[in-house]
């Protein structure tokens, strides 16, 4: 193990088109951060304990555009196009019932086609217990592309469409995956809307988990839930595969503005591909690759580089945006010097060639110090323990649910989750996930469900738990100032900390129920 940085070659890199280092353009640049805490114990803490030598990193990605135009904008190198869009309409019975339902997608799928730009390869699909071509036409396996005939068009057999028959997801994808397959554009997108629970999968030629397989890396899939029975965890299930982001309206007539608001994102995409390249030392392993803002999405290894180490990961559809990433490497200690700056890995990012020039930051290293310290060896990187905490605040939501699946009997136990929850985010300082947490809340600071909630208010409140976010800075709690009138409950410590009596956890001092794993009720919480 080395202590000195150590690069794949330039003639990898060469492989990727047209890039330079960052600073040597003014067009798009990406940045990366290496985020750790370096210590990691000599000793193991027990036999068999190796999580104690796992080292986890964040990785900090940052893409932006230092005003090129956006790539979905115009056509791609060449003569295509740079963007192949198909939009799935979920056309099953269910959609009729309220219709104000299938009214919505047809108004949001017309609102998408007007802002696809001119020569943009395009089709509209309707999803029942198969998938059919809706524009160009059935029975054809061929794209349209973006003109004011073909948009009138269009929108007028999404104007007629009715719905009928039952739901099955893995037809959907799979059609749009053979649509896409044709097309050379560098952006390839779907965007699925449904209102049902994909009941018909069993009964499928192509089953979801197959069509997700066949589905893996060709396309970028965004889904949408309308109405009040869709299902939080299979959006989730379909984006966190194909690199995508799960949504939901919460009335139908919000629909058409989401939309416009998507299909625009995604016309700003700057990088349609960027790749994670890992490259560790010798006697280190690659254990988990991991996207954790602006959610968390496993990454698999497409493989090393013939005769390399490394592997890459590949993230899809830039903006002008920044995402986090977890890395967990581990190593053995056994003849290495304590105390020294140690390479565990190389961290490159590089994009294909897509018709832009890119500067590209050098490689960074990822570094171990070992230690014999216990207490340098406890420390944790901020961004780590943030993702944990959205792990528990996430797992927390789904313990509320299940428990409140239960009706009377389980009411003390989503109670607890829910206060958990509700602690997790305070300590997170993520006001979107308390918002959504207040929704479910009886009254502000109870930690108690409310009454007449439908099985919905929990899928959006599941949604909102999958989506993190970047720390802001340190979070800090101060005592409350004398004079004010707020008291801090007891067990608060001078650092404004409130600790529960039971599990030692440290939270806000306004937390009603512990975030730690007791759950119980904190003394003095009104």
């Amino acid at each position: 193990m080395s202590g000195a940085a150590s690069t794949t070659g330039a003639e990898e890199t060469a492989a990727f088109g047209d890039q330079e280092t960052a600073g040597d353009t003014g067009g798009i640049v990406v940045t990366l951060d290496v985020g750790q805490e370096k210590e990691l114990p000599v000793a193991a803490a027990g036999a068999g304990k190796t999580r104690d030598r796992e080292m986890h990193a964040i990785l900090e990605i940052g893409v932006r555009a230092g005003g090129a135009p956006a790539l979905a904008a115009g056509p791609a190198r060449g003569s295509g196009p740079a963007l192949a869009e198909v939009l799935i309409v979920d056309t099953s019975r269910s959609m009729l019932h309220p219709a104000a339902k299938l009214h919505a997608a047809k108004d949001a799928t017309v609102a998408a086609l007007r802002l696809l730009p001119e020569g943009t390869a395009f089709a509209v699909l309707s999803g029942r217990f198969d998938a059919t071509v809706v524009h160009p036409g059935p029975g054809r396996e061929v794209m349209a592309v973006a003109g004011p005939a073909e948009r009138e068009a269009a929108e007028r057999a999404v104007r007629i469409l009715d719905a009928d028959g039952g739901t099955a997801l893995g037809h959907w994808l799979d059609l749009a995956r053979r649509l896409l397959d044709r097309q050379s554009a560098p952006i390839k997108h779907v965007l699925l809307l449904t209102d049902g629970r994909n009941e018909h999968d069993h009964r499928a030629a192509m089953t979801l988990d197959t069509a997700l397989e066949a589905c893996d890396g060709r396309f970028v899939c965004d889904a949408w839930g309308i109405g009040d029975d869709w299902d939080a965890d299979l959006l989730l299930r379909i984006t966190r595969r194909l690199h995508g982001r799960a949504g939901a309206v919460r009335r139908e007539s919000e629909l058409p503005a989401a939309y416009e608001e998507l299909v625009g994102g995604l016309l700003g995409t700057a990088v349609p591909e960027l790749r994670i390249r890992l490259t560790p030392t010798p006697g280190t392993v690659i254990r988990q690759v991991k996207q954790v803002v602006p959610g968390e999405q496993e990454l698999l290894a497409t493989g090393p580089e013939p005769g390399g180490r490394g592997a890459e990961y590949v993230t899809r559809a830039w903006g002008e945006e920044t995402r986090h990433f977890q890395v967990v490497l581990s190593a053995d200690p056994t003849g290495r010097e304590t105390g020294e700056d140690l390479q565990l890995a190389a961290v490159e990012v590089a994009v294909p060639d897509f018709g832009r020039t890119v500067a590209l930051p050098p490689p960074r290293p990822v570094l171990v110090r070992w230690t014999d310290d216990p207490l340098d060896a406890s420390r944790q990187h901020p961004g780590v323990r943030r993702h944990e905490l959205y792990q528990r605040a996430s797992a927390a939501v789904a313990r509320a649910y299940r428990a409140w699946l239960r009706r009377a009997e389980g009411g003390p136990e989503a109670d607890r989750a829910l206060g958990q929850a509700l602690a997790l985010a305070a300590e997170l300082g993520d006001a979107q996930l308390l918002g959504a947490l207040h929704r479910i809340e009886a009254a502000p600071g109870t930690g108690r469900v409310r009454d007449g909630l439908k099985d919905v208010d929990w899928q959006h409140l599941i949604l909102s738990s999958a989506m993190t976010t970047p720390p802001e800075g340190p979070a800090e709690y101060a005592a409350a100032p004398p004079g004010t009138g707020t008291h801090a409950p007891p067990g608060t410590g001078a650092d404004g900390l409130v600790e529960c009596p039971e599990c030692a956890w440290l939270g806000p001092p306004d937390s009603v129920y512990c975030g730690g794993e007791c759950g119980r009720r904190l003394k003095g919480a009104r």
